[in-house]
Parts: structure tokens; C-alpha cells; sequence
């Protein structure tokens, strides 16, 4: 039996992928500021040549780690359009999905905190969170505009309070896993935003 040759294309995408987990790695084992090329080759078993080819420097592999951790954290939303539905199931499955977080996501939720005081970091996850914002606010727009959301809701404040809140709880849970029960968590969260939304008797 033959094994099918790797394209060039997959071999790169292997590599970027196993860059990518060796830097998250580093991040939740040793924090941000153990960051270099060299580390993340070293641990992914790479030279740092390829690193620096992959990436060009620090500053893009943390942009690219980003992208990466936050991408798919919530499966499943894609199809749907945006409205109140939307909004209570990514509310859920965020929340749900913090139970099993690993190292992508966990890199993440450290980055995100340390870009509070992290020059390198805060242009990065501005922009992340104002992206997150975007879809949230878009949410509570068509569900206004279909009647499925209070037409007195405020769209920004809801979006940066939905964001505050989901993830200030993943930080909890990485801090103190045995604390946040985040399947107990996931239906009255989810209520909350329900019942904050919608009209009385809805």
C-alpha cells in the first residue's frame, strides 16, 4: 500500500499548524514573555530558519496565534443569521465550550489578558474584540428589526457586556477550574441574556 506524497501546500500548512501549538504552549506553560522564534522552533521541533520563514518576526506569529485561537471556538454558527438565536447559542456554546478548553484556547484567554498592559498584544486583541463586538451588535440589530429583541436595547452595550461577561468566566475557569462549573453555568447564563432581551412575556 502507497502512501500519497504531501503537496508542498499541506506541508507548509502542517508546519504553521505544529508552530502554532508549540507557541501556544509556550504561552500557557511559561507566559508571553517566553515568546522568541527560536523557543517556538525548539519546542515544535523546527529550526528557527523556518520559524522566522513562517512568520518574520514575534510580532506576526502573535497576530496569527490570535486568529488561530480564536477561530471555531464556537462550532456551528456559521449557517446561522444573525438575531436573538444566534446570540443565545454562541452565549452557550461559549460557555460550554470553556469546560474543554486546550491550549489554543487557554493561550488565548492569557493573551487576551496580558494585552491590558502588553504594547506588542493591544492592537491585536482590540481589533479581535472589536470584531466579536461587531457580530454581537449585528445580532441585536436584526433581532430588533424582526421583534425578537426589545427595540429600547442598546446594541454597543450589550455586545461589550456580553463580551465582558463570557470572558471573565473562561478566566475564572483557567484560574480555578474546580470552581466554574461551566455546564451548570451554560443554561442560566444563556436565561440571562434571554430574558434581559427580549419583551416582557416573550
Amino acid at each position: 500500500m502507497t502512501t500519497a506524497r504531501r503537496t508542498q501546500q499541506e506541508r507548509r500548512d502542517q508546519a504553521e499548524a505544529a508552530l502554532l501549538s508549540a507557541a501556544a504552549e509556550l504561552v500557557v506553560d511559561q507566559g508571553v514573555r517566553s515568546l522568541t522564534l527560536a523557543r517556538v522552533g525548539e519546542r515544535a521541533g523546527y529550526s528557527r530558519g523556518l520559524v522566522t520563514h513562517h512568520f518574520g518576526s514575534k510580532q506576526v506569529l502573535l497576530e496569527r496565534l490570535a486568529r488561530a485561537t480564536q477561530t471555531g471556538f464556537v462550532p456551528g454558527l456559521d449557517g446561522l443569521k444573525p438575531g436573538l438565536d444566534r446570540l443565545l447559542r454562541l452565549v452557550d456554546g461559549y460557555v460550554g465550550a470553556l469546560g474543554g478548553v486546550g491550549v489554543l484556547s487557554r493561550a488565548f484567554l492569557l493573551l487576551w489578558a496580558e494585552a491590558a498592559t502588553a504594547s506588542e498584544l493591544a492592537p491585536i486583541f482590540r481589533e479581535r474584540d472589536e470584531q466579536f463586538r461587531a457580530d454581537l451588535r449585528e445580532d441585536v440589530v436584526a433581532g430588533i428589526d424582526d421583534g425578537t429583541i426589545r427595540p429600547d436595547v442598546e446594541p454597543g452595550d450589550v455586545a461589550i457586556a456580553v463580551v465582558g461577561q463570557l470572558r471573565g468566566i473562561g478566566l475564572q475557569r483557567l484560574l480555578d477550574p474546580a470552581a466554574v462549573d461551566t455546564e451548570r453555568l451554560r443554561r442560566p447564563v444563556t436565561e440571562y441574556w434571554r430574558r434581559a432581551l427580549t419583551r416582557s412575556g416573550s
